[in-house]
């Protein structure tokens, strides 16, 4: 059987392995069935087609250089494309989504080996031309990754630049007014609290872009542990949210063994974003609640509002700063002192524990984010690109 009629022939095998392997990529640990297979199907299909389709060899050099537009190469690169936004979606690195390109190539080539086809003397050219339409698609999934990326990252780099330009603009009037005010003891207390206010916003985007950094560059997010008690903790933070919010109801919640060994300033700073994310989206109607909850070898923190749910299509790139918020429908609206980076930073602190955290919205629940973390884990950082000294002064 030639090839491409052997790929027409056994496309479920082929997607098995494809599935297979995109749950072994760190964004497809948890992806369904139907995430997991995406537009592979429409890619395989294409791919066949395109093999079928007559080539003259002015043809094919033409598609060589990307200038060969036949219906066939217009529906793979349709595919392509499609893949590789919503594996950017899905949270999936350029480095992810190539190498389901390989193992897509290697398993179909395994797949017909195994088969013992009889030799055919287009064996040859049939192995070009899948090899041809492969690398149309996987560079069409590229520029189109790229690009998204790139339109993603100067969206992301105005809005910083527009948040910081506030803060900035108030240091630098507080600082204009002091010299006049030399015998107004009041008035120069007040231009020193709001350079201090406008200063602590700053700091905050600052350490929150830093943070980013960190993980993008692949030192990860760096966490000490050590034994605490979770109920400490969310009580503390309990507190300062219901002075800072007078007019919301906030409600605690405890339940069970809340020790373990963690990093106390990162799990501070994960649950003080989700319930900062919990004030800022959710209706006042509804109370804001932190849960706590100890199991045997686990601990949950759940964070839930009532109101509007987050859009089905916006859920799995909740967490990338890059993506989130993109629809009309759900447009981000930051606290001040945040550069939307919240539920990123939140993953990383889970994900430096050994953990994770997982979002449900509907009209009926509301939404909840929930993390959970093993009671006794040890840290876990990626491998950084930069040397030890420049990670450790960053």
């Amino acid at each position: 059987m030639r090839l491409a009629d052997f790929i027409l022939s056994n496309v479920e095998p082929i997607l098995v392995g494809w599935e297979n392997f995109a749950q072994t990529i760190g964004a497809g640990e948890h992806l369904d069935k139907l995430a997991l297979r995406d537009h592979a199907e429409q890619i395989l299909l294409a791919t066949a087609r395109d093999m079928k389709s007559p080539q003259t060899v002015i043809e094919r050099a033409k598609k060589s250089k990307g200038l060969e537009h036949s219906n066939e190469a217009a529906a793979l690169d349709g595919a392509s494309d499609a893949h590789a936004v919503d594996r950017l979606g899905l949270g999936f690195d350029m480095l992810e989504v190539m190498s389901e390109y390989r193992a897509l190539r290697a398993s179909v080539l395994q797949l017909w080996h195994d088969s013992a086809p009889d030799a055919d003397e287009r064996d040859v050219d049939d192995l070009t031309r899948f090899n041809e339409s492969i690398d149309q698609s996987l560079s069409k999934a590229v520029a189109s990754y790229t690009k998204r990326v790139d339109q993603a990252r100067d969206m992301f780099l105005a809005i910083l630049s527009h948040d910081l330009r506030n803060p900035l603009g108030a240091i630098a009037m507080s600082a204009n007014v002091l010299p006049m005010m030399s015998h107004d003891q009041a008035g120069i207390v007040e231009c020193g609290l709001r350079i201090a206010r406008s200063a602590s916003v700053m700091e905050r985007m600052i350490s929150d872009l830093l943070d980013y950094t960190r993980t993008r560059l692949g030192a990860g997010m760096p966490v000490n542990p050590a034994p605490m008690d979770l109920s400490d903790l969310g009580r503390e933070l309990i507190g300062e949210y219901r002075n800072a919010n007078p007019d919301r109801s906030i409600e605690f919640r405890t339940d069970g063994n809340l020790k373990g060994r963690w990093d106390s300033d990162r799990i501070r700073q994960a649950m003080s974003n989700l319930m900062g994310n919990a004030i800022q989206h959710g209706s006042p109607e509804f109370p804001v609640t932190l849960s706590l909850r100890g199991e045997a070898s686990n601990v949950i923190i759940k964070v839930h509002n009532g109101g509007e749910p987050i859009p089905p299509g916006e859920l799995p790139k909740i967490f990338d700063p890059l993506i989130r918020g993109s629809s009309a429908d759900h447009a981000k609206k930051n606290r001040p002192g945040s550069i939307g980076m919240g539920l990123y930073i939140a993953r990383e602190v889970a994900k430096s524990h050994n953990g994770r955290i997982d979002v449900t919205s509907t009209v009926a629940d509301g939404t909840s984010f929930t993390i959970r973390l093993p009671r006794e884990a040890s840290p876990r950082i990626g491998q950084p690109i930069l040397d030890a000294k420049h990670i450790d002064e960053m």
